[in-house]
């Protein structure tokens, strides 16, 4: 039987970039999916998923999105875009629409609006000049706070929320609660995994006070 306590070291001044990634996208699962859409400024519409992607910070409401420049290290679509527009908007992955955000995914040309390839619908931005996606449960439109370049291959865009569009039966506006089984999102795994979030149990955090108490009835 495999003793589970023994761990593999992995320096990662010793890893290529490639290894690190592999590393980490192996084990900081699921990832939430950012499925972003910008406008370039010639009004062309581009919308690609990421996963290396979080909330922040709720006051003020900070969201980030960590980009990866092209091989020749130009950038993406998305970070061009956001760079020249100041905005973009963040559409949540559910189960529904997970293939057609596998479609935006593809190397398409500047030129192509993957929305269109997927099937989907661009509903435009109350706040920002961008649109969100009419068919995504949850969209936040955002306008760029901060771009932070982690080096010539990579960016982390923060993001300011100005505005979310959440689907009816998902969010309670009397508590501002969210059902997550009306969302029924998808995270990102390794490799080409997803993982949904279906798979959920409550766990209430307990008070020191709790935790001493079975501390001390365990040794009793």
């Amino acid at each position: 039987m495999t003793d589970r306590r023994i761990h593999h070291a992995l320096n990662f001044a010793e890893l290529t970039p490639r290894e690190a990634y592999k590393v980490m996208i192996g084990t900081i699962v699921p990832r939430p999916i950012a499925w972003v859409t910008t406008i370039s400024p010639d009004g062309l519409v581009n919308a690609a998923p990421y996963s290396f992607f979080n909330c922040l910070s709720a006051d003020p409401p900070i969201l980030a999105l960590g980009v990866e420049n092209k091989p020749d290290r130009s950038f993406k679509d998305t970070a061009f875009n956001i760079r020249m527009t100041e905005c973009f908007t963040v559409n949540i992955v559910d189960r529904a629409n997970v293939e057609a955000m596998s479609v935006t995914a593809a190397g398409f040309a500047p030129e192509v609006d993957e929305l269109e390839m997927a099937g989907l619908t661009a509903a435009p931005g109350e706040m920002v000049a961008c649109p969100r996606i009419k068919e995504a449960p949850v969209a936040f439109e955002c306008r760029r706070y901060l771009g932070i370049e982690i080096s010539s291959a990579r960016e982390i865009i923060l993001g300011q929320i100005v505005m979310a569009h959440v689907r009816e039966d998902i969010i309670d506006l009397d508590t501002y609660y969210s059902t997550h089984t009306a969302l029924d999102a998808l995270g990102r795994m390794g490799g080409d995994g997803y993982a949904g979030t279906m798979d959920y149990f409550d766990l209430p955090t307990p008070s020191a006070t709790e935790v001493l108490s079975a501390r001390k009835a365990r040794r009793a």
